[in-house]
């Protein structure tokens, strides 16, 4: 078992904080089910201007051509950065450039070498979130699942909706969609898993989701209880990915290397991209050594959303 952090890089937290957290899970509309469709479309006005960016940033669009592709006026579409990054629109979209990535690899190899000489507590990293992970043995991996029942539940997050799947034992995947995916992300989980009993429990999994988005319960005392079901590879390359601190990336090469295997950077590239823990295990933060994206089994637009996402939550420390 191991006790690992993602998340922050700054133990001062300015005084309005708390009335800046970005995080959609904070707003009022997410603790209503009522009104957790409108929390839902923040995240798709989002995605529509990520979108219009990925395609015309080497113009640097107008904020007002980058609204019109949200399907809001300039107004709104500032307000909703502010409120869901703490950036401007501006700001968020310098934050999806190459430069800016190439500066998140900035050090690549010795982000990971700190991590493992800190025992990935040092004070920079207080308000992370805190996971204690175990892995399935080889046996029940490859069991499928079988014997386990899975509970899982479809909940409104800052990137879009969030399919938590949890056992007894802890969470054992956390997946994305967009509207109408439903079912293909969940049809996609079960398939790693085919053996295993599924149980719908919203109510269940509401509180691990809140865990997982709501900043303010990330806390070294309270840690989120995770499980890794893969092979022994597709483990070290996991835990290795919960090494990377908030607004930092790796390349896939320094990955291999850490975890003794330094000709299996493509082998690696397999396993991040199987990783069943999205955001918790930190797959978003692998890049490839030019500072390229890559790709993410839940959509580049998304993986671009989160490192926005986490480039305002750096920022407000």
């Amino acid at each position: 078992m191991g006790r690992s952090e993602i998340g922050w890089c700054e133990r001062s937290v300015r005084p309005t904080s708390i009335d800046m957290m970005t995080l959609a899970i904070h707003d009022q509309r997410l603790a209503k089910p009522g009104f957790q469709n409108a929390a839902l479309r923040d995240y798709d006005s989002v995605r529509r201007a990520i979108a219009f960016i990925s395609e015309h940033w080497r113009e640097q669009p107008p904020i007002e051509a980058m609204a019109d592709a949200a399907s809001v006026t300039p107004d709104e579409l500032h307000h909703l950065f502010r409120r869901w990054a703490s950036l401007t629109p501006k700001a968020f979209m310098q934050a999806l450039t190459l430069d800016h990535a190439k500066g998140l690899l900035r050090d690549s190899a010795s982000v990971l070498d700190a991590a493992l000489d800190s025992g990935l507590s040092g004070p920079g990293r207080l308000h992370d979130l805190f996971v204690t992970h175990e892995a399935m043995s080889p046996g029940e991996w490859k069991n499928g699942g079988g014997g386990m029942t899975m509970r899982y539940g479809f909940h409104p997050c800052p990137f879009g909706t969030a399919l938590v799947i949890a056992t007894n034992r802890g969470l054992a995947g956390l997946a994305f969609a967009d509207p109408g995916e439903e079912a293909a992300a969940l049809s996609d989980m079960k398939g790693r898993w085919p053996n295993a009993s599924y149980v719908e429990d919203g109510e269940g999994t509401a509180e691990i989701a809140q865990r997982i988005f709501d900043t303010r319960l990330w806390r070294p005392d309270q840690p989120l209880r995770v499980v890794l079901i893969g092979t022994d590879f597709e483990v070290r390359v996991w835990e290795t990915l919960l090494k990377i601190p908030m607004g930092r990336a790796v390349s896939y090469s320094d990955i291999a290397n850490t975890i003794k295997n330094p000709k299996a950077s493509r082998a690696v590239g397999a396993a991040v991209g199987k990783n069943p823990v999205s955001f918790v295990v930190p797959c978003h933060r692998a890049l490839g050594k030019s500072g390229t994206l890559t790709g993410y089994h839940w959509g580049i637009t998304r993986k671009q959303a989160m490192i926005g996402w986490e480039a305002g939550q750096v920022g407000m420390q």
